[in-house]
């Protein structure tokens, strides 16, 4: 049987910066609980699967409405590509349910602020151009990447694009980084490339407050008060 979207969430157990990250409570819920609702109130998936290979993160995906059938079989340590633990989540998922599925989308749950939205907006993007992989990305703005230097010992700099030097912020081309918040893939051509950096792939801009990926504790206390900002502009 082939379905259309399968969301998987990657959500390994052993985050070494802030130890089980993924659950750890971010304004009043765990940090996945976030994730998984957005998928589901987007209601674009056939699946919603959380890939994790540790119990108290399975059952904490399942009380939020995310489907756990399994733990991940590898690709858990500090090392894996989460690109490859979603491909072998997603094979995974092919051989339990006996399904195929047209596109895979990763929503990393280390992403909290990314809503349904979102996520709405990058799939129809995806669909609408016909793409085979699509990356989630946000346009730089006061941190301006062009202006950039390294430091030596004596706090002497080093430009990294002297050739910028003196020029306006408003000659300059815009910039953009990428985000784990929302990678999409043709599931097939992911099968076969092992990467959402497949040949042709693309890059997506999304408001950069969705996307802010969480990784140490100074990016949850960021990321707690752009949440109080987004629901007072609300």
């Amino acid at each position: 049987m082939v379905k259309q979207r399968i969301a998987i969430i990657p959500a390994r157990g052993g985050s070494k910066r802030i130890p089980h990250k993924n659950i750890t409570e971010f304004c009043g819920k765990p940090m996945i609980a976030w994730t998984i609702q957005a998928a589901k109130e987007s209601g674009l998936f056939d699946r919603i699967l959380v890939s994790t290979d540790d119990q108290s993160i399975a059952e904490v995906s399942k009380t939020w409405g995310a489907e756990v059938p399994f733990l991940r079989a590898s690709y858990s340590d500090d090392h894996a590509p989460v690109s490859e633990a979603t491909v072998s989540a997603l094979q995974q998922a092919m051989n339990h349910w006996q399904e195929s599925y047209a596109s895979v989308i990763q929503l990393m749950a280390n992403c909290p602020l990314r809503t349904a939205d979102d996520i709405t907006q990058a799939v129809t993007q995806f669909e609408a151009q016909d793409r085979s992989f699509q990356i989630s990305c946000f346009k730089y703005g006061w941190m301006n990447p062009w202006w950039a230097v390294k430091l030596d010992t004596e706090g002497h700099p080093e430009r990294l694009f002297p050739e910028t030097a003196g020029q306006r912020s408003q000659d300059l081309p815009e910039l953009f980084c990428p985000t784990g918040a929302i990678w999409i893939a043709k599931a097939d051509m992911l099968l076969k490339t092992k990467t959402f950096y497949g040949p042709n792939h693309v890059f997506e801009p999304m408001p950069w407050e969705s996307g802010v990926d969480i990784d140490d504790y100074d990016d949850i206390r960021f990321a707690e008060a752009l949440s109080q900002r987004v629901s007072v502009k609300k």
